[in-house]
């Protein structure tokens, strides 16, 4: 599937959680934080190894996202398709990072971090569990609408 195509079907009202709606609020219309530094999202696309979506989805909801918060990643939200071909094998998430500067600096040091460096063996002990990752950087446009996603 298409990232387009992808984008396109999730309605905008899905993409932000009442935290990153209530951060993009205290943003300035052009999209600069009151500190100067520019919020951005990421996009990020796991296509699963064959059979593996069900690992995937245990490691993120047992240690993953825990392991983003000591590192500074701020979860919006994660999707998985209802349609074939993709219901089997995609997880779909969405990041909100101060700047792509912390963005990088995050995501080297969750890299480094001795516990996610174990989690990830131990998980991948019977192979891998992702075969690909996509990952897009997005700014919000100064007409996004600012929504609440209802829990």
């Amino acid at each position: 599937m298409k990232r387009r195509t992808l984008l396109q079907g999730i309605p905008a009202v899905a993409l932000l959680s009442p935290a990153a709606w209530a951060a993009t609020r205290s943003e300035n219309r052009d999209g600069d934080a009151p500190d100067g530094a520019s919020s951005v999202y990421e996009l990020r696309v796991y296509h699963a190894a064959a059979g593996k979506l069900p690992e995937l989805l245990a490691r993120f909801r047992d240690h993953t996202i825990q392991i983003f918060n000591r590192h500074g990643i701020e979860s919006v939200a994660y999707w998985t398709p209802t349609d074939d071909p993709e219901k089997y094998k995609t997880l779909i998430y969405i990041l909100r990072h101060p700047s792509r500067e912390a963005a990088e600096a995050n995501w080297k040091s969750f890299r480094d971090d001795p516990e996610w460096k174990s989690v990830k063996e131990k998980s991948e002990a019977n192979g891998a569990l992702v075969d690909k990752v996509d990952s897009t950087f997005m700014v919000l446009t100064d007409f996004s609408p600012r929504v609440v996603v209802e829990k």
